[in-house]
């Protein structure tokens, strides 16, 4: 249930900041370009890291119930447990390794918003840099494009990096809601396993 309300409550943030106009420099046609960039990312990223809580959870209610099913990760645990104290160490780092890598990708989606965020900051530091020209500095009649490309290009870096960060802790956020259900499967199958062991 974790899940569902964290990105209702991040949904109705980003709405009221909508209303507010806080958005309305995002709708700029290149800084709407890149971070329409960024949030297919974090869609990707939010999904996926849904699936995989989905999964987790269904997988920990079967083990509660008693009964993992066939092709679990669960299930193939506990093939491995009857081959003796090591097969069931290797069977639990194993275990251990494969949570630890799901969960990873998560993390190293959220950590690409950071970097896409930062992509945007020097493509609007290179924007605003481009429209200033030394030479025309003295002139009244260029100094007002300059500052209008400056503050274009300012625009830009700014939102960009601002879309970038917002949606990395909303996304980190989620990939703690997971990370704590992996942990919490990994307990619940070897305990499983334990009890099977001593049954």
């Amino acid at each position: 249930m974790r899940f569902p309300l964290v990105n209702l409550v991040a949904l109705a943030l980003l709405f009221a900041a909508w209303l507010q106009g806080w958005l309305d420099g995002i709708f700029v046609p290149v800084t709407m370009e890149l971070s329409l960039g960024i949030f297919v990312v974090f869609l990707f990223g939010l999904f996926t890291c849904g699936n995989r809580i989905w999964q987790t959870s269904v997988e920990l209610n079967d083990i509660r119930s008693g009964d993992p099913k066939e092709g679990t990760r669960a299930a193939k645990y506990l093939a491995t447990v009857y081959g003796g104290a090591d097969s069931k160490t290797l069977g639990a780092s194993a275990l251990r390794l494969k949570m630890g890598t799901n969960v990873s990708v998560i993390r190293h989606l959220a950590n690409g918003l950071i970097f896409l965020g930062l992509i945007g900051t020097v493509t609007g530091f290179i924007i605003a840099l481009s429209g200033v020209d030394p030479e025309s500095a003295t002139e009244i009649e260029s100094v007002a494009n300059m500052v209008a490309t400056l503050i274009s290009g300012m625009s830009v870096a700014l939102y960009t990096t601002l879309v970038g960060a917002v949606l990395y802790v909303w996304l980190i956020v989620n990939h703690r809601i997971l990370t704590s259900g992996a942990v919490s499967l990994i307990g619940a199958i070897i305990e499983l396993g334990e009890a099977r062991e001593r049954a």
